[in-house]
């Protein structure tokens, strides 16, 4: 039982690998963000790029690896759809070192902050120089 846990545990990590290796790829991206507006022929999408239909299958084999397209056949098109979970279960992973890193900049700004106004209310005596830059 604790194996079966663990094989699902360790599909979704290398499905959200997919997604991140298939995002890190312009032409995909691209890919998907046309895909936005609804299913797509392989036919359509190769016409919008300037490389062979061969070249854009292999673009979406990755995406299709990673789980970020559905693929319809009809005969013989093949009518492609974003599929959306991965997507969000990637924005969600970023979404966790987002609020970290606003937290660690908060937290800078706030020292700062308080840095510069210590700093203001300190004064060196004249004719002393500063000597943390020496001229």
């Amino acid at each position: 039982m604790f194996a079966g846990a663990r094989l699902s545990f360790n599909h979704m990590v290398d499905l959200t690998d997919a997604a991140f290796a298939a995002l890190a790829n312009a032409t995909r991206r691209d890919i998907l963000a046309r895909l936005t507006t609804g299913e797509v022929t392989v036919g359509g999408l190769a016409d919008a790029y300037d490389m062979s239909l061969n070249a854009v299958s292999k673009h979406l084999k990755v995406l299709e690896d990673a789980g970020l397209i559905d693929r319809r056949i009809e005969w013989r098109e093949h009518h492609i759809r974003l599929n959306p979970k991965p997507l969000r279960e990637v924005a969600e992973w970023l979404e966790l070192y987002r609020a970290f890193w606003e937290n660690r900049l908060d937290a800078l700004e706030q020292f700062l902050t308080l840095k510069k106004g210590a700093s203001h209310g300190k004064r060196n005596p004249a004719g002393q120089k500063n000597r943390r830059h020496p001229r």
